[in-house]
């Protein structure tokens, strides 16, 4: 399946680190019933996604919680401990929510993996961003290469 503007999230479980411990979750059941906004990238630590696109997305947590978002994901192809790290070191708090796909279920269900092999980075996520509203895709941007433009915070918040 390659998901699209107007298509439901799949039921792909990714994970999550909370002061309790991991938790699993159903990434449908995270969007039901609120409009998230979800964005994915290759690598945490990797330059772009360290550099410009989560800190874009930090940057403009209260502005898309002023437009009706509910909640922001960040999703990358990663273990939850990884990703808590990652948040961590960029002060992200409680403002993004980071969603393990440490096996690449969810975006292997979506279409949106993305093979690194030849960089030896095995499957990672493609660099995309959606708005979700009551697990439909409302808005789908997925970038064609290495740059951040229609998956940014800006064009989120321009697209909402």
């Amino acid at each position: 399946m390659t998901i699209a503007q107007g298509s439901r999230m799949p039921a792909a479980s990714v994970q999550t680190s909370t002061p309790e411990g991991i938790e699993t979750i159903g990434i449908d059941a995270w969007c039901a019933g609120r409009k998230v906004v979800l964005f994915g990238v290759p690598g945490a630590f990797t330059p772009t996604c360290s550099e410009v696109h989560l800190p874009g997305f930090h940057a403009a947590v209260d502005d898309l919680r002023a437009k009706g978002v509910a909640a922001i994901g960040c999703v990358a192809v990663h273990d939850a401990f990884v990703m808590a790290a990652w948040a961590k070191a960029n002060h992200v708090g409680d403002g993004i929510t980071m969603l393990a796909d440490g096996n690449g279920e969810f975006v292997r269900a979506t279409g949106l993996d993305l093979d690194l092999t030849p960089l030896a980075m095995g499957t990672r996520s493609k660099r995309f961003a959606a708005i979700v509203d009551d697990g439909v895709i409302r808005y789908l941007g997925v970038e064609p290469g290495r740059e951040v433009g229609v998956s940014s915070a800006a064009a989120v918040l321009e697209a909402l």
